[in-house]
């Protein structure tokens, strides 16, 4: 059983900082790309940024410049920095993980809410 675990959303305002996490657990065999995305009401997911194994990432253009994905593969556990938020940053952010246990799969957080308001 493999659980992905996202911690640290919240309510923030403009121009403000935040910092995801997301630990993924479970008789995990190895981890290629761990990502985050998001989800605004009424609008489909979109993918923020990801990062491969050996470090490589790719971000969304809205985000250039404001938000860095990291990861640290001995804790399988994958980070977003988030600065400079602003009101259009309010969305469920999801991260994933696609992973190896008996097979390649993708598996979900549970999600966790950003709110960028005054």
């Amino acid at each position: 059983q493999v659980q992905l675990v996202e911690s640290g959303g919240g309510l923030v305002q403009p121009g403000g900082s935040l910092r995801l996490s997301c630990a993924a657990s479970g008789s995990i065999v190895s981890i290629n790309v761990m990502a985050w995305y998001r989800q605004a009401p009424g609008k489909q997911r979109e993918l923020v940024a990801d990062v491969t194994r050996g470090g490589r990432t790719n971000s969304a253009d809205s985000v250039k410049g404001r938000f860095t994905i990291s990861r640290d593969n001995a804790k399988n556990t994958v980070y977003l920095q988030m600065n400079s938020l602003k009101p259009e940053d309010t969305a469920v952010y999801f991260c994933s993980a696609d992973l190896f246990t008996t097979k390649w799969s993708r598996y979900w957080g549970q999600g966790t809410q950003v709110t960028v308001s005054s």
